[in-house]
């Protein structure tokens, strides 16, 4: 990857996802925010195309229990599209809802060395959610793990909450 391929934009198609309440909507920006603060990111060329260079403004939508995810450079050309199934992710998504609400409420009432086992499980789950998004997105888009982190928090903002 070079200087430049990193995502300087980000935008959420929400067209067709349920209504966000205000605490999920303030979920996204931080993570939008958090993101676009720090990454690496470059799409990866598609038939026998060169490979692009940023940086790249992303936009994420829904389809189906798909996260469909489009690039363009800034001038808005597309440098492609793809879609990825969220349902290996649901498991590891519905976890670290849990355990951030888990901690959330463990803060306003449980002693420090539990405040932090708990944080130390969040930490683990967060980073297999992680890795789970860098083995599905490897054909797709060249990234490092600490934007996969924050792509995976970006994902479970996505997604609505029972």
């Amino acid at each position: 990857m070079n200087t430049d391929d990193f995502l300087a934009a980000i935008r959420i198609d929400d067209a067709d996802m349920p209504s966000a309440s205000p605490d999920l909507q303030q979920e996204r920006r931080v993570a939008i925010f958090d993101l676009l603060e720090s990454n690496r990111f470059c799409p990866l060329p598609r038939s026998g195309r060169e490979r692009p260079t940023g940086p790249f403004n992303l936009t994420i939508s829904m389809r189906t229990g798909q996260l469909v995810v489009a690039t363009t450079k800034s001038d808005g050309a597309s440098t492609g599209a793809f879609h990825l199934s969220m349902t290996p992710f649901r498991q590891a998504i519905k976890d670290y809802v849990q355990i951030c609400d888990s901690y959330v409420q463990a803060v306003k009432t449980l002693p420090l060395n539990r405040i932090e086992a708990i944080d130390m499980g969040r930490r683990a789950i967060h980073d297999e959610g992680a890795k789970l998004l860098m083995e599905r997105l490897a054909d797709k888009v060249e990234t490092d793990f600490p934007t996969a982190r924050r792509l995976f928090t970006l994902l479970c903002a996505l997604e609505p909450r029972h």
